[in-house]
């Protein structure tokens, strides 16, 4: 914690924002291995990373899960995960890129789809996000460590209904994150507004077109 003003918290460069401490990591290992946490809905066997200049998001929480799905032939995977919920959200400059080898052709494809990128932020309802790793600038307005995920007090972001309701988790009335370079498993959302979409398709090297 680099410094805390005016009810806000500073974090800078973090992992993962959901675990400020060893004892919050041993508590989210224990949920993951007794079963108790799970993805809302079973992931594809590819992660995907996600650059944007800037996240604020209204109504924070952050608790753990497990993103459920099958790798790429097919074989069922688990993946640890931090979810982050917004009741709302506005992005500057997002971009989203996902590699598909085909090893047939000795090549890859990567899709880059980027938005927001003109002057006019996207914009999201009910915004969650299975997030494998982070890293950001991050600022938090009045936080709250350690709460139980079942205690989240916005209605309007409450822990998907597989949560553990007793589980670590954190809140926030406000979390602004600068310089986001994230790699995630899925992104769920109730609205999700992408002013200037672009998407394209690269073949080749993917350290050419990913987003970082």
């Amino acid at each position: 914690m680099e410094s805390q003003m005016r009810g806000g918290t500073r974090w800078k460069r973090f992992a993962v924002v959901m675990v400020p401490s060893v004892a919050a990591t041993a508590a989210i290992g224990v949920a993951l291995a007794q079963g108790a946490l799970a993805a809302s809905f079973s992931v594809s066997g590819q992660s995907f990373k996600v650059k944007a200049d800037k996240l604020v998001g209204h109504d924070f929480v952050q608790y753990g899960g497990v993103a459920q799905g099958t790798d790429l032939k097919g074989n069922p995977t688990s993946h640890p995960v931090a979810v982050s919920g917004f009741k709302s959200a506005e992005i500057t400059n997002m971009c989203q890129s996902v590699v598909t080898p085909l090893p047939l052709l000795n090549t890859s494809v990567t899709l880059v789809l980027t938005a927001g990128n003109k002057g006019t932020d996207i914009t999201a309802d009910n915004l969650y996000l299975d997030v494998e790793s982070l890293e950001a600038d991050a600022v938090f307005d009045d936080i709250d460590i350690g709460i139980a995920a079942g205690q989240n007090k916005s209605p309007g972001t409450q822990p998907r209904t597989e949560t553990n309701p007793f589980g670590f988790a954190q809140q926030a009335r406000t979390a602004t994150l600068t310089g986001v370079e994230q790699t995630a498993w899925a992104t769920t959302a109730g609205t999700f507004r992408l002013p200037d979409l672009s998407l394209q398709l690269k073949v080749g090297d993917p350290k050419k077109y990913e987003c970082y």
